[in-house]
């Protein structure tokens, strides 16, 4: 018995809001695991050179996916459909990696993610002519009071690093690209593949690098962790990032990654006892709201069905 239209439509709106909200939530858990990576390379960077701890993070991310995931899915690591596009996306972040590394080495973690958070603006504003992605004012208003947030952490005469805040939005302008071609070839290739080209080619670039920085000193067990955990958060967050584009569209997890401030704020008075000023701590308020802005219009939003399809 086929279903009636009324009944398609009801399903498929369901749908879509699940996969959104699923979308949503691969996103947080990416934020999250992306803080922990961020403050561990703010410790390492306090002890060893920027280039030696990112290659670090590389070779390590790299050997992981090699000894767990090659001997049963050799093929579907290295089968892509865009190769080149998936190279570049590669190299952006590899670009990205290590200039948020060198802002985190100068500036406070919370202040250096502020600043990156140029980024998912980029990505909204670019979707609907790269790829053709709608946004309503809803999806404007979330992207404007995010910016908002921003502007009140990384307010001018804050004192922050001058050459810190120039690689923070180098690091920016690499992330919008990075995003922009994850979403771009989340149709056409594995989460899995684009995670293990992003590791090959950053642990390539680094090792070519490597010998110039090589640190001629022996790591304490706590460092060793630290290497090790970086590389398999920086892994795994990659990987639920990459995959969260295949549920939800980037004008909406674009905004919703300014989540990310809260994470970077906690750990940063965790680990490092520093927080914001109260204008900084404002700011993280605001860019709260603009993620559960987008959390609630992913869930309660009622798509057009005949605009909208199942991937």
């Amino acid at each position: 018995m086929k279903d009636s239209p009324s009944g398609t439509t009801i399903h498929t709106q369901t749908l879509l809001h699940t996969n959104v909200l699923k979308g949503f939530l691969l996103a947080t858990s990416s934020l999250f695991l992306f803080a922990c990576m961020d403050t561990t390379t703010k410790y390492l960077t306090a002890h060893y050179n920027v280039p030696f701890v990112v290659a670090m993070r590389y070779l390590v991310h790299f050997m992981v996916m090699v000894l767990l995931l090659a001997p049963r899915h050799a093929k579907q690591l290295v089968k892509t459909q865009r190769t080149g596009l998936v190279v570049v996306r590669a190299l952006v972040l590899t670009g990205a990696s290590l200039c948020i590394g060198l802002a985190l080495q100068r500036m406070p973690l919370a202040e250096t993610i502020a600043i990156s958070f140029l980024a998912p603006t980029l990505v909204v504003l670019l979707a609907k002519s790269i790829l053709g992605e709608k946004i309503d004012g809803f999806g404007w208003l979330a992207v404007a009071i995010g910016f908002m947030g921003v502007l009140l952490i990384a307010r001018p005469g804050s004192g922050l690093n001058a050459l810190g805040v120039v690689f923070a939005l180098l690091a920016a302008a690499a992330n919008a690209g990075y995003q922009l071609l994850s979403r771009f070839l989340a149709s056409t290739e594995k989460a899995i593949t684009l995670l293990f080209y992003t590791a090959l080619v950053g642990s390539i670039v680094f090792s070519i690098a490597l010998p110039w920085f090589w640190e001629h000193k022996s790591p304490s067990n706590l460092e060793l962790a630290l290497f090790l955990g970086m590389g398999i958060t920086g892994g795994l967050g990659h990987y639920l990032f990459t995959l969260a584009y295949r549920f939800a569209p980037a004008s909406i997890l674009a905004p919703a990654t300014y989540q990310l401030l809260l994470w970077a704020g906690l750990l940063g008075w965790l680990v490092f006892d520093t927080l914001p000023d109260a204008l900084g701590m404002l700011g993280m308020g605001v860019i709260a709201v603009s993620g559960l802005m987008i959390a609630f219009k992913s869930h309660f939003a009622k798509p057009s069905p005949e605009k909208n399809k199942i991937d």
